[in-house]
């Protein structure tokens, strides 16, 4: 399950590049076709949308874990992320055929894939998750994808993790 929790995740994270081509290239959803164009936008930034919640449903299924030990440090990660993510977007603006948009998608799919912290999700944030960088007592970095507004490391532990990789969870408790 694990495996295809990343891959969904990679998806999620990328998609918005496909959208944005689509877009840009004026593309409509052919049983759409009666309605206006942006109609048919609507619907290509709804899918990405729809695969976020199934993303976070799914993590139900994912391996659980939990940090109930002293954490050196505690950054916010949503900042960030946000420039290589802009990246995106711009790649996706500048292309100028579906076949360079196919061959440009996979390679950032794949690399993003690989990367295993790269699970920066922008549409996760509309559901209220917010990213961050914990240091442990250990001198580990991890990714933490959370509900929480964390603002000290003081008392902060997560009891209901679940393990996406090594380095990367997501909190399923409620806050």
């Amino acid at each position: 399950m694990s495996f295809l929790y990343k891959i969904l995740l990679t998806f999620n994270a990328t998609s918005t590049m496909i959208v944005v081509y689509l877009i840009k290239e004026k593309c409509y959803i052919p049983f759409l076709g009666i309605f206006p164009i942006w109609v048919s936008h609507i619907g290509f930034l709804l899918f990405p949308l729809l695969l976020t919640l199934i993303s976070i449903w799914m993590k139900r299924w994912l391996s659980k874990d939990d940090i109930n030990h002293d954490l050196l440090s505690v950054e916010e990660a949503n900042s960030s992320f946000l420039p290589s993510y802009l990246g995106y977007f711009f790649v996706a603006l500048s292309v100028n055929s579906a076949e360079t948009m196919i061959f440009v998608y996979l390679i950032v799919f794949v690399f993003t894939f690989f990367s295993q912290t790269l699970y920066y999700n922008p549409l996760f944030l509309l559901f209220r998750y917010k990213f961050y960088y914990i240091t442990t007592a250990n001198n580990i970095k991890l990714f933490i994808i959370s509900k929480r507004e964390i603002n000290t490391t003081r008392g902060t532990v997560f009891p209901k993790l679940r393990r996406i990789n090594n380095t990367t969870f997501i909190d399923e408790g409620e806050y």
